[in-house]
């Protein structure tokens, strides 16, 4: 059984930074991606990266704000958010996919962490 578990949410004033991390018990040659859930809303794809790092993803919403990374070592995977806006409150999960590919759909993930809750006050 593959298990997630998110770490690094928290309170933070708009325009601030926070990263996010997200451990991994196997990684092998999937995607790991962050998505994300405000309430009221569906869920959103965030940010998604190969197993061996070499390609990336970012929703537009993120873009040019996130970086997502990983360890090899560590078998850990962040997001690191900057220029925080209010609007990127949610509870962040992340996800290991069914294959190697760069999904953007929640349905392409299998396993999935708790959840860490981001807010970003104004």
């Amino acid at each position: 059984q593959v298990q997630l578990a998110e770490s690094g949410g928290g309170l933070v004033q708009a325009g601030g930074s926070l990263r996010l991390s997200c451990a991994v018990s196997t990684i092998g040659i999937y995607t790991v991606g962050w998505f994300r859930q405000a309430p009221g809303k569906e869920r959103e794809f965030a940010a998604a990266i190969t197993w061996n790092g070499a390609a990336t993803r970012y929703a537009e919403s993120v873009k040019g704000r996130f970086t997502i990374s990983r360890d090899s070592a560590k078998n850990t995977v962040y997001l690191e958010m900057n220029s925080l806006k209010p609007e990127d409150t949610a509870v962040y999960y992340c996800a290991r996919s069914r294959d190697a590919a760069l999904g953007v759909l929640a349905s392409q993930y299998n396993y999935w962490g708790q959840g860490t809750q981001v807010t970003v006050s104004s």
